[in-house]
């Protein structure tokens, strides 16, 4: 009888699950509601609970699922199966994921951060096949990244390489959750590039955003801000090429240091191409190292918001073969 894979992407707003056969063919997706604000308690019966609902759709049992993996935003231990800390989610300190879901399910689980499971998926089903030395950065509510050098991902002494959105752009710019200040992803991310809009309104600058909000802030959305620079929007088109300049300044550091062959764009603010990556290519084109630059391409994703769900899923199968390329 066939087996299966379930690969699981935890986000602040969702949580999407996929069962793949053994070829990792995707064979049903479920998207629920994360409820982060309800704890993590609730969040993790919920992943428990939306993982039983699937197999007993297809009439599965546990003894026919190999494994499963889950992205997980934050801080982790990943040999343990421990989130220790993630920004966007209430009472979430030291939250044992892997012993609940086992002793739960009886189902072996890996866990591994939200982006690096992104990356396994482009690395191996999307944009960054056959490539060895791959830069994937995701654009969304904040910035990440996770790095494969060599054909080895990068993990670092905390598991935590690859964190480019705190990268620091200025001395005293704003402030960060992470205790700093001037960090790259207050201003290159779908938030950092609103709070400029938002910044650019109060100094009096007229935009056709104004408008459509009815002058309150909280409607503001990044594709909103795209939306208003094809419609040749001044404040719009000044603030999406000020996010991709800042953009380019932080990947210059990027490809200086790491010299990979491809970076590739994903997360929901990527939806903003050219608007936003013109100005990128032209601060690394003057500003990088030439020779590395040059070998470098800069492409989207590939996958959309389905790679973290294939890409647990592949992650969770290296680790229970223990084949996995550190």
């Amino acid at each position: 009888m066939d087996k299966f894979y379930i690969g699981i992407d935890l986000g602040g707003t969702n949580l999407k699950t996929s069962l793949f056969n053994n070829s990792f063919i995707k064979i049903h997706e479920v998207r629920v509601p994360t409820k982060a604000i309800l704890g993590s308690d609730y969040v993790i019966n919920k992943i428990a609970n939306t993982v039983s609902s699937l197999l007993t759709s297809h009439n599965l049992s546990s003894k026919d699922i190999i494994c499963i993996g889950i992205g997980v935003p934050g801080i982790l231990d990943v040999e343990n199966g421990i989130s220790k800390f993630s920004p966007n989610f209430y009472n979430w300190e030291n939250v044992n994921i892997v012993k609940f879901i086992e002793g739960t399910l009886n189902i072996p689980t890996f866990i591994d951060n939200d982006v690096r499971v992104n990356l396994y998926g482009e690395r191996y089903f999307g944009a960054g096949k056959d490539k060895d030395n791959i830069v994937l950065l995701t654009l969304g509510t904040g910035l990440g990244a996770g790095i494969i050098i060599d054909g080895h991902i990068l993990y670092g002494a905390t598991s935590s390489v690859g964190e480019i959105g705190h990268m620091n752009m200025y001395r005293n710019g704003r402030s960060c959750k992470c205790g700093s200040s001037g960090c790259l992803g207050r201003y290159v991310s779908a938030l950092g590039m609103i709070q400029t809009l938002k910044d650019k309104l109060d100094r009096g600058e007229k935009s056709i955003i104004s408008d459509w909000i009815d002058h309150d802030y909280n409607k503001i959305t990044a594709n909103m801000i795209s939306e208003a620079f094809d419609l040749e929007d001044t404040v719009a088109i000044s603030t999406l090429y000020e996010t991709g300049e800042l953009l380019g300044y932080g990947l210059v550091n990027v490809i200086n240091m790491y010299n990979p062959e491809i970076i590739i764009i994903g997360g929901g603010m990527s939806k903003a191409g050219d608007r936003l990556l013109k100005k990128t290519r032209e601060v690394i084109k003057n500003h990088a190292l030439k020779i590395s630059a040059e070998a470098c391409s800069i492409v989207p994703a590939e996958l959309g918001d389905s790679a973290g769900m294939i890409g647990a899923a592949f992650y969770a199968k290296c680790r229970y073969e223990k084949n996995l390329n550190y």
